[in-house]
């Protein structure tokens, strides 16, 4: 999956480059809230996107590495278990994202070419709206790989309440990635029937932190029964004494 991921990243920047080709000099940059264009700028600032995309890439592509060489070197069955679990989700989430970040950028592709090739004074592709769309899908996307993770220091809910044991973890984050794609929902149906592209996003946003809030609560609930029913925190602490990469993260397990 990382070598497609990085495909879809090269494409995005060469294709941008082979488009900057055929675009006039000056194209729409940015807009106001009413879709009025309000900076033109240099095509060549369409690059900078591409270029993002691809930080992304080497992003998860070091946090996937990091996995896979984690389950190489150790001799716990159930370390390189979850090692290969994490590994595997990050791989998949990176993939999303750049596919997704691809998408986006073609659509900008598009509209900053008809604005400028017909001298419009307002938006022909509503970014927002599309930006939305997409934020819903990855919801969706990874709240449906998120409750399959281990516990880890990487993804997931990852507080001190869902880390302190394996029960803890696996309800917290079932909770949390149920909630994550009702908003992932949400957020598409909201980009499609609501008139403002910023209403849209900003009550995904409202959702967004409702939701998070839910999920702390959950996770709270959840640790103080495993405290009241006299579990310890078995956690399997392979990943976390292991995972010199999130000091801050580890704090606060018991």
């Amino acid at each position: 999956m990382k070598k497609i991921m990085w495909i879809i990243s090269f494409v995005s920047l060469a294709g941008t480059a082979i488009v900057l080709q055929f675009m006039p000099d000056n194209v729409p940059m940015h807009y106001d809230m009413a879709g009025n264009i309000d900076r033109w700028g240099s095509k060549y600032e369409n690059l900078l996107f591409p270029v993002i995309i691809l930080a992304m890439s080497l992003f998860w592509t070091l946090f996937t590495r990091y996995y896979e060489n984690k389950a190489d070197k150790s001799q716990d069955e159930k370390e390189i278990a979850g090692a290969k679990s994490n590994a595997k989700v990050l791989s998949i989430v990176g993939l999303c994202m750049s596919v997704m970040f691809t998408v986006m950028q073609g659509f900008i592709l598009y509209g900053s070419y008809t604005e400028a090739v017909s001298g419009a004074e307002k938006q022909y592709v509503d970014i927002g709206r599309v930006a939305c769309i997409l934020m819903g899908l990855g919801f969706l996307i990874l709240g449906n790989f998120m409750s399959k993770t281990r516990i880890n220091g990487t993804v997931g809910v990852r507080v001190s309440w869902s880390m302190y044991n394996d029960n803890t973890w696996r309800k917290t984050n079932f909770f949390g990635a149920v909630t994550l794609m009702f908003e992932g929902v949400f957020a598409i149906v909201a980009a499609i029937i609501m008139r403002s592209s910023f209403a849209a996003v900003m009550a995904t946003l409202v959702v967004g932190i409702i939701i998070t809030i839910a999920t702390l609560i959950y996770a709270h609930k959840t640790y103080k029964e495993e405290i009241a029913a006299g579990r310890l925190c078995f956690v399997n602490r392979f990943s976390l004494k292991s995972d010199k990469f999130f000091p801050l993260i580890r704090m606060g397990i018991p």
